[in-house]
């Protein structure tokens, strides 16, 4: 069966609102809908600007939100939705924000906990709350998609929840709300989205209904992250980029990620580095990886990127990881404290991660793993 005739879901938030501004959508949304009961889950920075979504009635904020939250901040979260009886729950920063957000809006009063969810569509209670997704940076797309991530403490991999469930009804992207991120975070963040749409642009479940969301969300970064991290006030620039992540977040749906995210996700639970960041130190060695048995999508993607044409996996290599080390990303993994000795049980961690290496175009052995650790330590 080609790619072409075979089937896809392609779901989307009920309402997407995007441009500079939109954020006065929030508040508005809520009040034409007669809701007065409202719980913001976001981080520490985000809450402290909650007044920009002019929100109607009661508003409970949770701002205990952890980078790469566990299941312990999850149940923090889980305690505010009950307290706050919302009708309405906001998700308002990043992914860790929003994914905690949506596990917010559908697990309170259902009878069901978070080991009950993991894996694909078994929230079987349905949604209490109405969700609105306000994303503040430009890179997970959580805002578009149906899958929250949380860290099992206990085993430091990564829970995955997928349910159409945490859809958002309202998704509101205002690139103004991402003019205060940082040179690095924004570095990091941009290539979280660009690693999106290439694991969804070169993976086996590749789809020609998502390729063109892919490729442009390719080219966006590729033209417009160097601009932001210059000049972080470039309104255009990050109007780019947040489109790009959201063009990212219809990817991860019908498609999602493959290897790049699996090797990546140690870092995240094991030491606590930023996802956008552990994903740019990986993004070169798994892109070179898999450009033997997709060389013509590889050399998309770079010329997307605005990158010299590439045949070799040493090459492709050495293109994509100046690229990042240009945008200010970190790319040795000493610098985040990991020694030799840690990378043998990170390879066997990422390598169990099976649900996102089985979409990989190339088959990717524990050994193949423990390779690119070694050679981005």
């Amino acid at each position: 069966m080609s790619a072409l005739t075979r089937s896809i879901d392609l779901t989307r938030p009920r309402h997407i609102e995007f441009g500079s501004g939109s954020v006065s959508m929030v508040g508005r949304w809520v009040r034409e809908r007669g809701f007065s009961r409202v719980l913001v889950v976001a981080d520490a920075f985000n809450a402290g600007r909650v007044d920009l979504l002019d929100l109607p009635g009661m508003v409970s904020v949770f701002s205990d939100v952890q980078p790469e939250p566990d299941a312990a901040n999850l149940e923090m979260a889980l305690a505010a939705a009950k307290t706050a009886d919302a009708q309405v729950v906001v998700g308002f920063g990043g992914g860790s924000s929003m994914d905690l957000a949506k596990l917010a809006a559908v697990l309170p009063g259902s009878g069901q906990t978070i080991a009950d969810v993991v894996g694909a569509e078994k929230v079987t209670a349905g949604r209490r709350a109405v969700l609105i997704q306000v994303p503040t940076t430009s890179g997970t797309g959580s805002e578009a998609g149906t899958r929250a991530l949380v860290t099992d403490p206990v085993t430091q991999n990564k829970m995955a929840v997928q349910s159409v469930h945490m859809l958002a009804d309202l998704a509101v992207v205002d690139p103004d709300l991402t003019l205060s991120v940082p040179p690095a975070v924004t570095a990091a963040t941009g290539v979280d989205a660009l690693a999106h749409c290439v694991e969804a642009f070169t993976n086996k479940k590749a789809h020609p209904a998502i390729d063109l969301f892919a490729l442009e969300g390719i080219r966006l970064v590729g033209h417009w992250l160097p601009r932001a991290i210059a000049d972080g006030g470039d309104r255009e620039a990050r109007a780019g980029l947040s489109l790009a992540s959201l063009y990212g977040g219809f990817c991860l749906g019908p498609v999602n990620t493959a290897a790049g995210h699996a090797v990546a996700y140690p870092l995240g639970t094991r030491y606590h580095v930023a996802h956008g960041a552990a994903n740019a130190l990986i993004f070169p060695h798994v892109l070179a990886f898999n450009a033997p048995v997709v060389a013509d999508r590889t050399a998309a993607v770079l010329a997307a990127l605005g990158l010299p044409a590439a045949k070799e996996s040493s090459a492709v290599f050495d293109f994509a990881s100046r690229w990042c080390a240009g945008l200010g990303c970190e790319m040795h993994l000493s610098a985040f404290g990991v020694s030799a000795e840690d990378l043998p049980a990170m390879a066997d961690e990422a390598h169990a991660i099976r649900r996102l290496l089985d979409n990989n175009p190339r088959d990717v052995g524990r050994d193949d793993i423990l390779a690119m650790y070694r050679a981005a330590l």
